[in-house]
């Protein structure tokens, strides 16, 4: 297995010193995609690139979204001639020292999509948690299944090939959607998922791009077709499921 780390990036410069320290301890390439931030994100970025010998910045020069942002990663990370990716954010809520565990069960499971499974403390919004819940069950109900765990977390290691073959399959959504998209078209497309327990935390000085109408509207719409997707697959679904297949 040869992993690299995507991060997408959005005028997110408060934490993403401290995150890129620590992820350089772990060895791996990294990849920070800047999502068309600001000028002065953008020369913050500049000039930490220097710093780091592990880090490759590539930029977007229009927004596009998190989703847009970490598909440039993974195709860049699989032109580069890499087997997996391992998907970080930059605003500090993740376990970094989790990472370790995540790639275990990767080179475990090499074919599988590796993903966080969010253990919250008392910071998380209340809203933002029964939220993660109704999809939660939107997922369950469009993949005909309780596999996956969750499908939001941002912290993940992608099996690049079948990710690659989704995308020249069909466009994923480019902003908030996306984490849920691709998880629930690969399970479609017979692609397992593993989770792995891990703590994430809404920093007190945290900044978050999460859209509550815009992000939201896209989410429904993107469950309304995830649901009417299901129907048209529902006799695979339904032999997978009885068939005793995750």
């Amino acid at each position: 297995m040869n992993l690299c780390i995507v991060i997408p990036n959005y005028n997110h410069t408060h934490a993403i010193d401290q995150v890129l320290a620590q992820l350089c301890g772990a060895g791996y390439k990294i990849v920070m995609v800047d999502d068309g931030s600001h000028d002065e994100a953008q020369r913050y970025f500049d000039k930490l690139a220097p710093r780091y010998p592990q880090l490759t910045l590539l930029r977007h020069q229009v927004n596009q979204g998190k989703g847009g942002a970490v598909q440039t990663g993974l195709r860049w990370a699989y032109e580069n001639g890499y087997s997996h990716a391992l998907q970080v954010d930059a605003d500090g809520q993740h376990c970094l020292a989790d990472i370790d565990r995540l790639v275990e069960c990767a080179r475990n499971n090499p074919e599988a999509i590796i993903s966080g499974r969010p253990v919250y403390d008392d910071s998380v919004p209340k809203h933002r948690y029964l939220s993660r819940y109704i999809t939660h069950v939107w997922v369950w109900i469009e993949t005909l299944s309780l596999s996956i765990k969750d499908s939001m977390c941002g912290f993940r290691v992608y099996p690049l090939a079948p990710c690659m073959a989704l995308f020249e399959r069909c466009e994923l959504g480019k902003r908030m959607d996306f984490d849920i998209e691709i998880m629930v078209r690969m399970y479609w497309r017979g692609t397992p998922s593993r989770f792995v327990d891990t703590q994430v935390i809404y920093p007190e000085d945290g900044v978050s791009h999460f859209q509550p109408l815009a992000d939201n509207v896209k989410i429904s719409w993107l469950h309304t077709r995830l649901f009417f997707g299901m129907l048209v697959r529902l006799p695979k679904l339904l032999w997978r499921k009885f068939s005793g297949q995750r």
